[in-house]
């Protein structure tokens, strides 16, 4: 099974292997009975040609795939009772454990999501505080991922209204964004970066950031590319656009971006060092040897470069690091001076040293692609991580309007052919079905709640960057049917799958967030946001009862759902929603938000004199088409002018 293509089934049993060993991973391999009960399971257990288990080597004791078969075998003959017993038992703990996140929120409970309070957020900087690296960034030691979910919370902590302010404290909100600021910079000098191509690894094995895990997957390059934009927006830091480009230049490039529109899904770590080997390697298509360096560069430009990317005749990659000893005399490259102090150190002016530098790079981006197999690409358009790009890209397009508007139209080409594709390849507009996965045809799984908030998410990004109604209406249509299919009318907050999925044991429910954000906490995010630019009071009825749905959870671990968090806040404080009419007052309101800097949260902006939106919003029907208008609305009141922004 594809746990990208059943993410809901994988949770279920990682689950219960959790649950019985107190560890989980991937290869996750479960036995369970004809009725899908779970009656054994664990990770990883090495073939009978494994030297983990091969004879006469110090861990041939490991116990191997085959052994676990043949124990099974047996003790499925013997006592199957006794397993089908044990599985029925172990399956209704599990129900429980599903169960108890809503336990705060009874059937019949009428809380209605107000009863979390933004203390909160000042609870969850403090947690973050406390596991904050001051030497490397990040927020803990090894491996060390970069949780973008997180970041944005802390980042985003001074951009809210002073309310937020007032509780959290001036201070406090200025290093969260301090703290996410330096982990930004660590990370665009450090080895996840891919330092002369484009986009970020996954994890850092190391806790400096020098030693990636090099696979790359499309949902952190477009978390981190929102991340990114935000700390650009607040700084605007030329060090942390360079980033914003890298990212953006990955999305929009082969072989991330389909040719059909829509992004594929991740590049594998492994790949073989030349075209003529026939072993794999972790990192082969990024890591550089000094030989390489003066071969490709020259000597002269290719010391210049290898002091600049740490590169060493011996390697860069300590030997505690590299147990499969992969790494002997190659280097990641990272970046350990400033073209101004390398300038000093060779005797050169940093002009020149700058443009070796460039030069050096590209050099370096072209012999890797020309010489060296690229990792196997996993081809699967998979719709809630399109999500995400979707949003990143138009925020990215909106944001380099001014600056650079060459990307900035193809940021915002691919956003849409991404968005066309889906609804023109991923959602049947007869039964108002959307599926998940696209490869080489539509695939026959319907989508989860990951696949509509996400999506839902990217498509009001892209309205807002664009005023192309088809994106809210796609959003409105999307979520109604999230809503119908999904949500738990009983306790509040939307199940992972609706309830006639095939082969699911049970329906889960997720708030936490992870290497991803929870989807119920982008949905209830969604429904604030909708609720402002269609004036649906509906909307935000629901979005508060997915707030309530996790209440009990949220309270005792608010770091734990830092993307909810956010939504706590819009229940709290309320949207700021901006209405615009005419054509010339669209082009000053555009220009305003973006020369006013940060990131906007909290508030929406519509366009007035779209026909579908005047159908869906009884206020900006209330508006003259074409006439020159921003009117502001907030706390139940509504007022006019652009100095209200």
């Amino acid at each position: 099974m594809d746990r990208e293509e059943r993410p809901d089934i994988d949770a279920i049993y990682m689950n219960y292997v959790q649950a019985t060993t107190g560890s989980g991973g991937w290869p996750l391999n479960v036995f369970i009975t004809p009725d899908l009960e779970p009656v054994f399971g664990g990770t990883y257990w090495p073939g009978p040609n494994h030297s983990m288990t091969a004879q006469g080597t110090r861990i041939s004791q490991t116990v191997g795939f085959l052994d676990i078969l043949k124990k099974m075998r047996d003790v499925w003959t013997t006592q199957e009772s006794r397993c089908r017993e044990s599985a029925r038992e172990i399956t209704r703990q599990l129900r429980e454990f599903a169960e108890e996140g809503v336990h705060s929120r009874q059937k019949g409970d009428k809380s209605e999501g107000d009863g979390l309070e933004i203390d909160l957020l000042e609870e969850a900087y403090q947690h973050f505080r406390k596991r904050y690296d001051n030497t490397n960034g990040g927020f803990s030691i090894a491996p060390k991922f970069p949780t973008p979910v997180n970041l944005q919370f802390l980042l985003r902590l001074g951009q809210w209204p002073q309310a937020v302010k007032d509780v959290v404290g001036e201070e406090e909100c200025s290093h969260a964004a301090g703290m996410v600021i330096n982990t930004l910079r660590k990370m665009a000098r450090g080895g996840i970066r891919d330092q002369i191509g484009y986009g970020f690894s996954r994890y850092s094995v190391t806790k400096d950031w020098s030693l990636p895990h090099f696979e790359k997957m499309l949902y952190d390059q477009a978390q981190l590319l929102d991340v990114y934009l935000d700390a650009f927006l607040i700084t605007r830091d030329p060090e942390i656009l360079g980033a914003v480009y890298d990212i953006a230049t990955y999305l929009t490039s082969p072989p991330m971006a389909a040719p059909t529109g829509g992004f594929y899904s991740a590049e594998d770590a492994d790949s073989y060092p030349s075209h003529s080997d026939n072993e794999k390697r972790e990192g082969a298509y990024y890591v550089w040897t000094l030989k390489e360096f003066r071969a490709v560069l020259g000597d002269r430009d290719g010391n210049i470069c290898a002091r600049f990317y740490g590169v060493l005749a011996d390697g860069n990659v300590a030997r505690e690091n590299d147990p499969h000893d992969e790494f002997i005399s190659q280097n990641v490259l990272k970046v350990t001076t400033t073209p101004a102090a390398l300038a000093k150190q060779v005797g050169m002016a940093e002009s020149e040293v700058t443009t070796i530098l460039k030069e050096g790079r590209k050099k370096l981006r072209e012999h890797r692609e020309n010489h060296r197999p690229r990792p196997a690409l996993d081809d699967k358009i998979v719709v809630c991580w399109n999500g995400l790009a979707i949003g990143a890209l138009a925020r990215t397009s909106a944001a380099l309007e001014d600056i650079d508007p060459e990307k900035s139209a193809t940021c915002r080409k691919a956003a849409e052919d991404a968005a066309g594709f889906i609804r023109r390849e991923l959602f049947d507009e007869e039964s108002k079905t959307l599926y998940r996965v696209y490869r080489d045809g539509r695939g026959d799984t319907p989508g989860f709640c990951d696949d509509y908030a996400f999506l839902v998410h990217g498509l009001l990004d892209l309205y807002e960057a664009t005023f192309e109604e088809t994106y809210l209406e796609f959003a409105d249509t999307l979520q109604a049917v999230q809503t119908r299919l999904l949500h738990d009318s009983s306790q509040g907050g939307f199940f992972t799958t609706a309830p006639d999925s095939p082969h699911l044991l049970l329906r889960l429910k997720s708030g936490m967030d992870n290497a991803e954000p929870s989807p119920n906490s982008v949905a209830a995010d969604n429904l604030f946001r909708l609720s402002s630019l269609l004036d649906d009071a509906g909307d935000r009825e629901l979005a508060l009862n997915t707030i309530a749905a996790f209440e009990a959870e949220v309270e005792q671990f608010p770091w734990c759902f830092a993307g909810m968090l956010s939504a706590v806040v819009m229940a709290r404080l309320g949207v700021k929603g901006v209405v615009v009419t005419g054509e010339e007052e669209v082009a000053r309101v555009r220009k305003r938000l973006r020369e006013s800097g940060g990131v906007g949260v909290g508030r929406t902006v519509a366009w007035g004199d779209g026909e579908w939106i005047r159908g869906r919003n009884e206020l900006v029907r209330g508006m003259q088409r074409g006439v020159g208008r921003v009117m502001v609305c907030f706390e139940g009141a509504c007022k006019e002018g652009i100095e209200l922004l």
